[in-house]
């Protein structure tokens, strides 16, 4: 699967899009306007090993909802990102089975060197 969980809005998402250009064959997804299903929620656990790694604690809802005074779970995480696509560290990247979560330099750059190898 190729596929990129952005949201069209943040322009650190456009960015990274355009500079892992040429994306043949990619579907995007604009996780404002289409939500993450749990199916595909699922799918990106798996391959990231935990909801965890799949939270963004940058999500200004993070603070706003004191969550960053509790000790969250596994659960948690998922029914967070579930409730509100701003909990998702973006853009998510699925590349054959491989996934890339993520604006880290050293994400994107893992990202770019698999898609164009």
């Amino acid at each position: 699967m190729k596929k990129i969980y952005h949201l069209a809005s943040c322009s650190t998402c456009q960015r990274i899009i355009k500079e892992l250009e040429p994306l043949d064959d990619f579907i995007f997804q604009n996780i404002k306007s289409e939500s993450i299903t749990e199916k595909q929620l699922e799918e990106m656990k798996n391959l990231a090993g935990s909801y965890e790694a799949l939270f963004s604690r940058r999500a200004m809802l993070f603070r706003k909802r004191g969550l960053h005074e509790q000790t969250l779970t596994e659960t948690d995480y998922k029914n967070l990102i579930l409730e509100h696509y701003t909990f998702l560290s973006r853009p998510v990247i699925l590349f054959n089975n491989q996934i890339f979560v993520g604006n880290s330099k050293k994400v994107v750059e893992a990202a770019k060197a698999t898609i164009h190898s």
